[in-house]
This record gives C-alpha cells, structure tokens and sequence, in this order.
C-alpha cells in the first residue's frame, strides 16, 4: 500500500473508532505552508484505544504497536514501516487540547484534522532533536506575531527541555 492510501485508511479507522487525531509532523508544516521533503506520515492522539491492535486488524503488512512505560513521554505509538505512517500517542492534557484545537484542511486531496501552526510549534519544541528545532525556526521566520504570543502563552505546560530549546530558539 502507497503512503496516499495508508494514511487515508488510518484516518478512517481512528474516525470509526472515535478516537480524535490531528496531522502533525511535516506533512502539517506543508500544510502551514512550510514545505519540508518527508517520506513519513504523521499523526497524533491521546486516546490510548489508537493502541489497540484490534483496531488495525486486516493491514497488511501489521503495524508495529509499542507502549510506552510510565517515565516515557508517549504512551505509545503506532508504526506502519512500509510505507512509514505513525500514530504517536500522547499523555499531556497539552497534547490532547492541541488536538481538539486541530482545524479541516486538505491533506492530499482529503480534509484531515491539522494542528495549528503553534501548536506545531509547541510539539516539536516537545520532541526536541536537531531537526525539529530547525523546523521550528523555519516556522517563526514566517509566523506572525499572533502565533509567537501563543506559543509563549502555551510554553509553561512544556517541561524544561523544550522551554530551554525555545530560549535557544529565539536567542
């Protein structure tokens, strides 16, 4: 299956199962309009049910389903390797608001729930590597001062890490 019509019939099947999801990753940037060249499809809930394998019974291949324990910072996430679609499960209320927050847009020619462009923001200043901090410079140079009063606003539910990574950012 091609990763146009994985992530289709991902979307569907957490629809069906009422779990709520939002786009994030670089595909959500694209949408932002911020382009980034990914292979990857990604998106995000908070509804522990995204792990359920009964969910995605009949894909083939499976998807790998891994749980995270109680110090990790996702409680899981649901990998499809080939082509990559994953679900990350997040466990802060922050997470679960920025999804409920998600608006419509065209995602390949199907309306999916997107982030907003700060809540994207506030999610790779959470994950914290190399290249989502370059992603998150990308996006300020090109957001309004609406998005950085937000994002300062929403700061203080991250943990110390990423408000470090946002004083670094914005130097």
């Amino acid at each position: 299956m091609e990763t146009s019509e994985l992530f289709v019939v991902v979307a569907e099947r957490l629809r069906l199962a009422e779990v709520p999801f939002a786009v994030i990753g670089a595909v959500a940037m694209s949408t932002h309009g911020f382009p980034r060249q990914t292979f990857d499809f990604d998106f995000l809930a908070t509804d522990p049910r995204a792990l359920d394998g009964s969910l995605w019974a009949g894909l083939e291949p499976p998807p790998e389903v891994r749980r995270g324990d109680a110090d990790d910072p996702l409680v899981g996430v649901v990998r499809f390797e080939a082509p990559e679609v994953d679900v990350v499960v997040g466990r802060y209320r922050w997470q679960a608001e920025a999804v409920a927050r998600a608006r419509e847009m065209s995602v390949g020619g199907h309306s999916m729930p997107v982030v907003t462009l700060p809540d994207l923001i506030l999610l790779k200043l959470h994950a914290g590597g190399y290249r989502d901090a370059v992603d998150v410079q990308m996006m300020l140079a090109g957001a309004g001062s609406e998005v950085l009063d937000r994002v300062e606003d929403m700061l203080p539910r991250l943990d110390d890490e990423a408000r470090r990574l946002w004083e670094q950012i914005r130097g």
